[in-house]
């Protein structure tokens, strides 16, 4: 029986491809001269440090356009908290979004089952197993899926016929 799986998922290593990069065009900038603008991550958090709020958009700026040169979603950052932190400085730490939550999960599943498509849908953990007795039923939840509004990328993995 045919099926696939919806996860969302990202590729760390482009993550720190994205950030090294940004962290490069900082260095060259004229405007970030003499300033202490710092970008890392940690496990499933990207902390940035910088001087104030001008600064603080054009790094965000930065981080987004680098991770859509390297074809990561940038639904996938969520800001997390902005607080002062030592001196002047303003720091800022964004979330990376990994897995699909349990209430976005039950949307998607409501919204396969709603579409009255011959096919089942089940939740495992953080990802949505999907399936059905034809491929074009099951492309056509892919198609819907896609068009459904949520704030979190998601992927179509491990299709099987």
């Amino acid at each position: 029986m045919p099926s696939f799986d919806i996860v969302s998922r990202f590729d760390t290593q482009e993550i720190d491809n994205a950030i090294m990069n940004c962290t490069r065009e900082i260095s060259q900038r004229y405007d970030f001269k003499q300033s202490k603008t710092s970008i890392e991550r940690m496990e499933d958090e990207i902390k940035v440090i910088t001087d104030d709020e001008i600064k603080l958009k054009q790094v965000n700026d930065l981080i987004i356009t680098h991770f859509v040169r390297r074809g990561i979603n940038p639904k996938t950052l969520k800001i997390k908290s902005t607080e002062k932190a030592m001196g002047n400085s303003i720091r800022q730490i964004y979330d990376l979004i990994k897995g699909i939550d349990q209430t976005i999960a039950k949307k998607i599943n409501k919204l396969i089952k709603e579409s009255k498509i011959k096919v089942q849908s089940k939740i495992l953990g953080e990802e949505i197993r999907v399936e059905g007795k034809k491929k074009d039923d099951l492309q056509k939840i892919m198609e819907m899926v896609e068009n459904f509004e949520i704030d979190q990328p998601l992927q179509f993995t491990n299709f099987r016929d």
